[in-house]
């Protein structure tokens, strides 16, 4: 029984450390948690389906803090969040549904949680490391999109936010990163906080029903997910404080590096 105690009592650690190092990485970075916490639930052994539904309302509780921030500081434009949403929210749902109806054929929903899991890992990582470039490109062509009407913009930010929901509800990746810069894309001259308080938000509804819908099905440890938490709470407020002491321009590539050998990996 002790031994029984001990053990338990060193998996409970692991886990808070776990979270610990995946919100300091945040705090520093800015780097989606999702994009660094499910590969490493991926490495502790657990299910993939389990990894990606947990981290999903992992992702829902501290980002939910972060659009208090965001809005105190008026970072958010609450229209787009809106027409992100509309196509992201419904997304997700179709997609727990599609989940629901493979529910019996756990190997094909886990085989397909594992290559979407390595797709958006590559993506984030192509997108961290390509995100100056892809900065450029939208103020070069800022003009394409100011003549745009607003219905046709309005169109395509729920285009691609339906295209996030089902990214992010198989892989629970993509709603920091990939988000962030798709917006760059079509709304080149909001400023990047702005632009970043925006995501945040949508995130939130976003990986709530994703999570949720996890739940549903049954794949959420929530032992797990409190532990997590414990330890990723006080990493996010200390790397917060930290994020100018360490320069980005070495941290962000080796972080893009490790995602996209862990992405090939998954995929390959």
């Amino acid at each position: 029984m002790e031994g029984l105690s001990a053990l338990l009592a060193h998996i409970n650690g692991i886990y808070v450390l776990s979270g610990l190092a995946v919100g300091f990485i945040v705090g520093m970075t800015g780097v989606g948690g999702g994009s660094l916490m499910t590969p490493v639930l991926l490495f502790f052994g657990i299910n993939p389906a389990t990894a990606v539904g947990t981290d999903l309302l992992y992702a829902s509780i501290t980002k939910a803090s972060g659009v208090f921030v965001h809005q105190k500081h008026k970072n958010i434009d609450w229209s787009v969040t809106g027409w992100l949403a509309l196509g992201s929210v419904p997304a997700a749902a179709l997609t727990v549904l599609a989940l629901h109806v493979w529910q019996g054929d756990t190997a094909t929903i886990n085989k397909l949680i594992k290559h979407s899991l390595g797709i958006a890992l590559v993506l984030t990582s192509v997108a961290i490391i390509c995100k100056g470039w892809l900065l450029a490109f939208a103020q070069r062509h800022a003009r394409d999109w100011l003549n745009m009407s607003p219905r046709t913009l309005a169109s395509w930010t729920v285009v691609i936010g339906f295209c996030l929901g089902v990214i992010v509800t198989l892989s629970s990746i993509g709603a920091g990163a990939l988000g962030t810069v798709a917006l760059f894309l079509i709304y080149p001259l909001l400023p990047t906080s702005r632009l970043v308080g925006t995501e945040i938000a949508h995130a939130v509804p976003l990986t709530l029903v994703a999570g949720l819908g996890h739940a549903g099905l049954g794949n959420i440890d929530w032992f797990l997910l409190g532990n997590l938490l414990c330890g990723s709470l006080p990493g996010i407020y200390v790397g917060s404080h930290l994020s100018g002491r360490m320069p980005e321009k070495v941290l962000r590539p080796l972080l893009a590096l490790m995602l996209l050998i862990v992405g090939s990996k998954l995929v390959f």
